[in-house]
């Protein structure tokens, strides 16, 4: 599963609790701009809409994906244009139940290929606080410097 596209943003800014998988319905000038890794997921969100017979769908808002460089002129193409997710019916009941909860986002993570088919995983998540996004960035850097202590004491060892 080659990764095209992923919201660096998304496990920083957000405390992630369950992923989900979900197809896209594309054109196919869009298919060949993803699958040359012409896509950002910045600033990009899933909501729930209704759809037609009233039955709530998905889409990805936001996504920027560029006209493919070797197609011929489309006319109003639009690259940031609202996506259709394809899910099944009972995860987006399960969906509308969770989101109902106070707080609580719908996130695309990374867009990816399985076969020939483009995927994109979403998570739910919780927004962190300022002081949530501190921590996370002091526990990063005590691994980090971990990890070069550990590595020069082993060098030092082998000499």
């Amino acid at each position: 599963m080659p990764t095209l596209a992923y919201n660096k943003r998304a496990n920083f800014d957000y405390e992630i609790t369950g992923k989900f998988e979900a197809g896209l319905v594309l054109f196919g000038h869009e298919v060949k701009s993803i699958k040359t890794g012409h896509v950002s997921l910045k600033g990009s969100y899933v909501t729930i809409k209704k759809g037609k017979k009233a039955l709530p769908e998905l889409y990805l808002i936001n996504a920027h994906v560029p006209l493919y460089k070797k197609a011929s002129a489309i006319k109003d193409h639009n690259p940031t244009r609202p996506r259709k997710l394809l899910v099944h019916k009972n995860q987006i009941k399960q969906l509308i139940g969770k989101k109902k909860e106070a707080g609580l986002t719908l996130v695309p993570i990374k867009i990816y290929t399985k076969h020939s088919l483009i995927k994109l995983e979403f998570g739910i998540g919780r927004g962190k606080k300022k002081y949530d996004k501190r921590e996370a960035i002091k526990k990063r850097e005590i691994k980090k410097n971990f990890r070069t202590v550990l590595k020069s004491k082993i060098i030092n060892y082998k000499l």
